[in-house]
């Protein structure tokens, strides 16, 4: 006890126990970060080498003019990204992008729109799996988070109250889509399917933000799908639009009904009987 109480009072005991401190601090960061802030993909763990190598081809051959042969990305000489790097990106992101026809661009612009994927769903699988072998992220969502149908009504109505608070001010409360500054703008979430609509909130594509397994969990990501179906589900009252809110049914009714009596009633004056008598 007293060799013990005299080392403690050695003048390098202080930063060797701060040393060991920061180091048990790092190793218990690492371990957070790969399992619930950036989980390594588990496609870069199950993927067969043959899947990466068939990957990496059609990468050199169909996204290397803008991401890099290494996929480092490339920068323009205003110093913006022709193509940002895409090293630690994961799985998931190349999944969403190529899956909703999104990457490879039809060409530049503020934003990437859905289209119809120019690859195979084999192909974005060889593709995310080259991908997700470069470095860690966010890997393709398990089937189990994606059964939306096995939803209760209490978890889509807590998926609801997730979604009226944090996306509503840009998909609107009923994922309609919206306008955004910059000639940027939230897409319509009617008819993406659950995956990429997991996908999107674990990857944050362009401006949106990033919500990962410490925001929110996957059950609670579920629950958001649930929701959002469930309201895609509910017939459509109102405008010609229909679930797309008050103001855009007030404008169609103030443009076309109040627009439609007024014309009405021009008609009407031109057409009535003193002004045949007039003509008479």
């Amino acid at each position: 006890m007293r060799t013990l109480s005299t080392r403690r009072r050695h003048p390098l005991a202080g930063p060797v126990v701060l040393l060991l401190g920061l180091l048990a601090a790092a190793a218990i960061y690492a371990v957070i970060q790969s399992t619930w802030l950036s989980p390594a993909s588990a496609d870069a763990e199950t993927a067969s080498a043959t899947d990466v190598e068939a990957g990496q081809e059609l990468f050199l051959v169909g996204c290397a003019s803008c991401h890099g042969k290494n996929a480092q990305g490339i920068d323009t000489k205003e110093g913006t990204n022709y193509g940002p790097p895409l090293i630690g990106v994961g799985a998931a992101a190349v999944d969403f992008q190529v899956g909703t026809g999104r990457m490879p661009m039809a060409q530049s612009g503020h934003q990437a729109p859905r289209k119809a994927p120019e690859y195979t769903e084999e192909e974005t699988k060889q593709l995310a799996a080259y991908v997700a072998s470069l470095g860690p992220g966010p890997a393709i969502p398990e089937e189990r988070w994606l059964r939306y149908e096995e939803a209760t009504e209490e978890d889509v109505t807590r998926g609801g109250e997730f979604f009226r608070t944090n996306c509503t001010a840009c998909h609107n409360s009923v994922g309609a889509g919206g306008a955004l500054p910059s000639g940027r703008y939230a897409p319509e979430l009617d008819g993406v399917s659950a995956k990429h609509i997991y996908e999107a909130m674990t990857t944050g594509p362009q401006q949106m933000p990033v919500f990962n397994d410490a925001i929110i969990t996957p059950e609670d990501k579920r629950n958001v799908i649930a929701y959002i179906k469930a309201v895609q589900d509910e017939p459509a009252y109102g405008g010609v639009g229909g679930r797309v809110g008050p103001v855009a049914d007030g404008v169609y009714v103030w443009i076309v009904g109040i627009g439609g009596l007024v014309l009405f009633a021009v008609w009407i004056g031109t057409h009535g009987a003193r002004t045949k008598k007039k003509k008479s």
